[in-house]
């Protein structure tokens, strides 16, 4: 069964799309999420690379540490998604850059011994200190 899911950045200079379920839906804790994105946490689906294309506009690239690489709006600076050498067979896509996020339900916290300690989020998820590939 086909799930065809479309998203884009803030100014419609980037869009995308991927061809897969919606699970493996994480909010991450870690600093580096906080100051690539500005938020105190960045909820990431991950979806099997084959599965998603850009379909208009192409990317900025920054490499936030030795295995991730981010890709954002060059134009309005949205971070729509982060590539990991440590799984390879995938690409994680920032929930909130979806056109229909209400539908991408989070199944649990990753990096939480960086989580702010005030912030209180979906406290029924399970939670990984670090994240489990």
């Amino acid at each position: 069964m086909s799930e065809l899911h479309l998203g884009g950045c803030h100014c419609g200079s980037l869009r995308y799309q991927f061809n897969a379920p919606l699970h493996d839906i994480a909010h991450c804790h870690c600093s580096i999420c906080r100051r690539t994105s500005g938020g105190i946490v960045t909820t990431w689906i991950t979806v099997p690379l084959p599965a998603f294309t850009w379909t208009v506009g192409e990317p900025a690239q920054y490499r936030s540490s030795s295995h991730a690489t981010r890709y954002f709006c060059p134009t309005c600076g949205a971070q729509l998604a982060l590539f990991t050498a440590l799984s390879p067979e995938t690409l994680d896509v920032t929930v909130a850059t979806l056109d229909q996020p209400e539908r991408a339900r989070p199944d649990r916290h990753i990096w939480v011994k960086n989580r702010l300690p005030w912030l209180h989020l979906d406290p029924q998820l399970p939670e990984e200190d670090g994240e489990t590939l």
